[in-house]
Formats: structure tokens, C-alpha cells, sequence
């Protein structure tokens, strides 16, 4: 397993800047944002599409350093109804990293209405009613379905063979029976970007979600949170209050070794091993609290503890 970044956790760098930081703290590669909810700081996606010189003088400055580029992640809402911004943003990414030699990509499943009359998103959590069970139908049978049916076309027509797609709150895909289900329709390009922020939040445990995905596991984000145990006794982890308010909060995203402490993360990098993952950790900077220098240099320092070390490349 190798230790990289997404490119959003220095978001505040310019280009150069942020490969430097990341070489200098003895990163292995960047995972970058290229669209979605990024606002691609370190990426000029449509020069980089048509202008092969600029993708040569791309992939140099990753490489002067020692970097790679582990994937492209374009997270969003492919799949809202009102916008085709995020849908398109995800079509230039695979075209992108086709371009760029990378094959992986890493995403979310989108999110679209509850019919075709709608024009907002909607989280159905529940199948408790008859209209609930309509709309999930719908979404999956009649939208997702079909959509990520072309995605995965487009990504083999492009050499990208692998979509890492995040078990995120907010998304048709959120969990590891969601992605199962799209899997099993789509096939094996599709498989799961394990970020355990998004399943703690929800109540789901990532070490067994480890074991749960097996073969499916194409990617793991390094990102945790912090537990407000006097909060969540009434509010429950459905909490829709400022991310700033840490105090009023049932959780809030946290740096790894502040959520969870180093022994849960060495239990949870000791079950990769064991599931026999040799992919890249992206270190995630969310917390409100520390810079995002001080997060990743705190993140590094908990992760390599954690690795078990050569133990997972000899293991038979």
C-alpha cells in the first residue's frame, strides 16, 4: 500500500506548490479533483483534454518530483436533475485520464429525483411506503442503471478500467449492499472507494465493510470523525447542523488519531492486508480544526504506524 493525497486536501496551493508539499512530506502520488463539487485548482481540464503538449508537461511535473497520479476523482452529483454540470464534468474525466494513462477513476453513484416529474434529488432512506418504493425503482431501474451502463463504455473505450465509486451519504450508492447491487448490473468495472468518514457517519463499521467487499475494493480514502456521544443520544446521526459547529454536533470530520485512535487504525490497515489490498490510501483533509498541512503531516504519521509493513507484500 502507498500513501498519496487528494489534490483538493492542499486546495489552497497552486500547482506546483501542492506537488512540492506533497513530495517534501514523502508522499507517494495525488489523487486529483478534477470536477464535481472541486473547483479543479490543480487541473485545467479542457486544455489538458485538447492539447497534448500541455498533458506531457502535466504528467512531468508529477513525475520531477516523484509523484504519480494515482487517480482522478470527479465526487458529485452526476445524476441531479436540474443540472448536467457534474454528469458532464464526469464524461471529461474519463476522457481525461484515458488521455492521461490513468486508469482509475473515482467518483459517486449521483443522486437523481424520486420520478421523472421531479427536479430536485432525493435520499430515499426508507422503503416503509408505497411511494418510497416507487421512487427507489425508479432511480435505479430507469436512471441509474442506464447511466452508469454508458459510463462503464465510455471508461472501456478510453482504457480507464477501473471506477472506484464512494459509499457516500447523500447517494444512491452508499453503503456495501448498494454497491454490490450496482455491480452486479454493471460488472466488474465498477467497485468501491472505501472512505470510513462516510460509513461512520451513516452507523456502518469500515473494518467489516473491508471484509464485506472483498475483490470489490479498488480504493481507500483516509478520512475519520469524531463522535459527540451527549449530541448523538438525541440527535442521532442524521445531523443537518453547520459543519463549523463542532460543540452542536453529533459528529464532525476529524484527522485520523483525533476521531479514532492509532490502534483502530492499525486494526483497520491490518484488515486490508489481510483482504490482500495493495492499492493507494488517499489522505482526505476535512477537519475543521486543523490547517490542512497540519492534518496530513498528523494523518502520515498515524498511517505509517498503522501499516503492518512488509508483512502484506510476503504474506501467501
Amino acid at each position: 500500500m502507498k500513501l498519496g493525497t487528494l489534490s483538493d486536501s492542499l486546495h489552497q496551493l497552486p500547482f506546483e506548490e501542492m506537488l512540492d508539499t506533497g513530495a517534501t512530506l514523502g508522499l507517494a502520488g495525488v489523487e486529483v479533483n478534477v470536477g464535481g463539487w472541486s473547483a479543479t485548482p490543480h487541473a485545467d481540464v479542457p486544455t489538458l483534454l485538447s492539447d497534448v503538449r500541455a498533458r506531457d508537461a502535466y504528467l512531468r511535473a508529477f513525475a520531477a518530483r516523484g509523484l504519480e497520479i494515482s487517480a482522478l476523482n470527479v465526487t458529485g452529483n452526476a445524476l441531479n436533475p436540474s443540472t448536467r454540470d457534474h454528469a458532464d464534468a464526469l464524461v471529461d474525466t474519463i476522457r481525461l485520464a484515458g488521455a492521461l494513462g490513468v486508469g482509475m477513476v473515482v467518483t459517486t453513484s449521483g443522486l437523481p429525483a424520486a420520478n421523472a416529474a421531479d427536479t430536485a434529488p432525493n435520499w430515499i432512506t426508507s422503503s416503509n411506503s408505497a411511494e418510497n418504493t416507487a421512487a427507489l425503482r425508479y432511480q435505479w431501474e430507469d436512471v441509474l442503471y442506464p447511466f452508469w451502463t454508458g459510463m462503464a463504455a465510455l471508461a472501456r473505450e478510453n482504457g480507464v478500467s477501473r471506477i472506484a465509486i464512494t459509499m457516500h451519504a447523500g447517494q444512491c450508492v452508499h453503503n456495501v449492499y448498494t454497491l454490490q447491487n450496482l455491480r452486479e448490473v454493471i460488472g466488474p468495472q465498477i467497485g468501491a472507494n472505501l472512505d470510513p468518514s462516510q460509513l461512520m457517519l451513516m452507523g456502518a463499521d469500515p473494518i467489516s465493510s473491508i471484509d464485506a467487499l472483498g475483490d470489490a475494493l479498488y480504493r481507500v480514502h483516509v478520512t475519520d470523525i469524531m463522535i459527540n456521544p451527549p449530541v448523538l443520544a438525541t440527535t442521532s446521526y442524521i445531523d443537518t447542523g453547520c459543519l463549523t459547529d463542532i460543540n452542536a454536533r453529533a459528529w464532525s470530520y476529524a484527522t485520523p488519531g483525533y476521531g479514532h485512535d492509532a490502534d483502530w487504525w492499525a486494526r483497520f490497515a491490518y484488515r486490508l492486508c489481510l483482504n490482500d489490498y495493495d492499492g493507494w490510501l488517499s489522505l482526505v483533509h476535512q477537519d475543521q480544526v486543523l490547517s490542512p498541512r497540519a492534518a496530513l503531516e498528523k494523518s502520515i504519521s498515524v498511517m505509517r504506524r498503522a501499516l503492518p509493513g512488509p508483512l502484506c507484500a510476503t504474506r501467501t
